[in-house]
């Protein structure tokens, strides 16, 4: 299988505008996520997905691959722009604001294809436990809740499941935005009309969820940042400095 790396980079994000741009150490966050995802080895291609001028010459100038795509309302729609005419079998995508992903659960997520003899997993991505009530209650963590087979159910920004049987411990998941698509499913959602979900909700997993794809979930330990307010990059600045 060809497998290829894409870091969609969008500039006017909506809860933190220029976040991508910001710096941590002596870099800015999108460098910082390029480089690390290209030093993994994975992949046979790395590059930035962005409508943003500003982002495509950051990462050019920093010899990085940068291409240029028009405004989509997600991540996912615009790879799939980006990869339209890339010859590859499978798609992973890092988040931009994700500048600390390390190689294992990069290697887990690609695994998972190479065990699906029947191809029928349009995608895979990761989960990792919560165990505080804060982390569990904030929106802007998206949950999501799996089968046994650790097939998604349902992703949301609301506490799921709802913990009403108190006598009985339940788990929480955090959904980590990091995907490993099938090509031809990438494309496929992305010619696929949104629906109320998704639109409610702010994620666009759920997209492939509400058309009967299969988005198989794997648990890692990994701890990162996820950049989405200037508190989670002042966490981000501190690792750095450390």
């Amino acid at each position: 299988m060809k497998i290829i790396a894409v870091i969609p980079a969008r500039y006017e994000a909506s809860r933190f505008p220029a976040k991508l741009m910001q710096t941590l150490g002596e870099k800015t966050v999108i460098t910082t996520t390029y480089q690390n995802v290209e030093e993994t080895g994975l992949f046979e291609e790395v590059f930035v997905a962005t409508d943003s001028e500003i982002i495509f010459d950051e990462i050019v100038k920093n010899g990085g691959k940068a291409v240029m795509t028009g405004q989509h309302e997600t991540g996912s729609d615009r790879i799939a722009e980006a990869v339209q005419n890339i010859d590859c079998d499978i798609v992973i995508n890092v988040q931009g604001d994700e500048p600390f992903l390390k190689l294992e659960p990069l290697k887990q997520l690609i695994e998972v294809f190479y065990h699906d003899e029947n191809q029928e997993i349009s995608l895979a991505s990761l989960k990792i436990k919560l165990t505080e009530k804060e982390e569990i209650e904030n929106p802007n963590n998206v949950k999501v809740i799996t089968d046994n087979n650790g097939f998604a159910l349902y992703f949301s920004r609301s506490v799921i499941p709802f913990h009403r049987e108190i006598s009985y411990n339940v788990d929480y998941f955090k959904h980590i935005g990091v995907y490993a698509f099938r090509k031809h499913a990438l494309i496929q959602f992305s010619k696929l009309e949104m629906k109320p979900l998704e639109i409610s909700e702010k994620i666009e997993c759920i997209r492939y969820l509400e058309y009967g794809m299969k988005i198989k979930l794997i648990e890692t330990s990994f701890v990162g940042v996820g950049i989405d307010t200037p508190e989670d990059l002042e966490k981000a600045r501190k690792i750095i400095s450390k």
